[in-house]
């Protein structure tokens, strides 16, 4: 990571039960990490059920946490806004059932003076599909195990978990969260209205085949990109299948049951991938989520809709024994 100047570091606020207000937060920014120190004015608080994203405490004493990262770990997530580069995460405390003091959130905000040179990643056109619309471009793709880049083979076996990715490009427009609406497989590269069609997300954001394998959405690295790993499933098995998906930009404080981004958690349900305190937002995913807007390429103050992004043709392959 490029050494970025170092502008300011905030730490918002939530309403949180009044206890938080008597805690001790510090936190410093630095050029590509963060120091996070929290001190307890509660004796019943056990700092080792702190969290910092997905990361645990480096160091816990007595009523005391810290913790030292990399802003590209800990699933912090980045979001670009004018002369602006942020990074995003929340300090979290999941208390026992019956506890005292409750679980709580704080969100944490690394600001830093945009580089002048900095501009976001462009995955090759040829490998993506790229489709326009006002000043976003929407690209989709395959990617590799570990999403650095495009990949090459189109053959899956049954079981494998097939990588993709899609993102917004914003060129002037405000900060926006990317969100998959739907996807489905097909075998034509035009969706019909007759003929197989194997469900990946519906009802507005669910992922549906998270109930039956182990496909889920993996964590932010970014706002304006989603990352989706989805198992290979038994679905016109040796011929070409293509992914039709409906993509949306949305306001990042804008979710709600129509635009959401939801996976269900085996022995827990279903769980909101941007916030999971507010899982209940993924609550309809079992009976039907409402809409607030009429369907169709959708614009305006809030956010944009892509219809009919596709990718493929792939192919799944069963190698077991017949």
């Amino acid at each position: 990571m490029k050494a970025y100047f170092w502008h300011s570091a905030v730490l918002l606020g939530m309403a949180v039960a009044t206890i938080v207000a008597q805690e001790d937060l510090n936190v410093d920014c630095g050029l590509d990490s963060v120091t996070l120190r929290w001190r307890a004015a509660q004796s019943q608080m056990d700092p080792s059920l702190l969290r910092l994203g997905g990361c645990y405490p480096g160091r816990v004493s007595a009523g005391e946490a810290m913790f030292q990262v990399e802003l590209s770990d800990c699933n912090f997530r980045r979001m670009v806004t004018g002369d602006t580069l942020m990074y995003m995460n929340e300090l979290t405390y999941t208390s026992a059932p019956k506890a005292q003091l409750k679980s709580f959130s704080h969100p944490v905000v690394c600001s830093y003076e945009r580089p002048a040179d900095w501009a976001p990643r462009i995955f090759d056109p040829v490998l993506f599909h790229t489709y326009g619309q006002g000043d976003l471009v929407f690209r989709m793709g395959l990617m590799k195990d570990d999403f650095s880049g495009p990949h090459l083979s189109r053959e899956y076996p049954l079981g494998s978990f097939i990588h993709i990715s899609a993102a917004v490009e914003q060129m002037v427009h405000q900060p926006l969260l990317l969100l998959l609406e739907e996807c489905v497989a097909t075998t034509t590269p035009e969706l019909q209205s007759e003929g197989p069609v194997y469900p990946i997300i519906t009802n507005m954001g669910c992922l549906v085949a998270s109930k039956t394998s182990n496909s889920k959405f993996e964590p932010r690295q970014e706002t304006s990109e989603i990352h989706l790993s989805l198992q290979a499933f038994k679905f016109a098995v040796g011929e070409e299948v293509y992914i039709h998906c409906n993509l949306l930009a949305w306001d990042p404080s804008g979710l709600d049951t129509s635009k959401k981004a939801c996976h269900y958690v085996k022995e827990h349900g279903w769980e909101l991938l941007d916030d999971p305190y507010h899982s209940t937002l993924c609550g309809c995913c079992d009976s039907s989520c409402k809409s607030r807007r009429k369907r169709g390429n959708d614009s305006g103050e809030h956010g944009l809709t892509q219809n009919a992004v596709l990718i493929g043709p792939l192919t799944i392959t069963d190698n077991s024994p017949a």
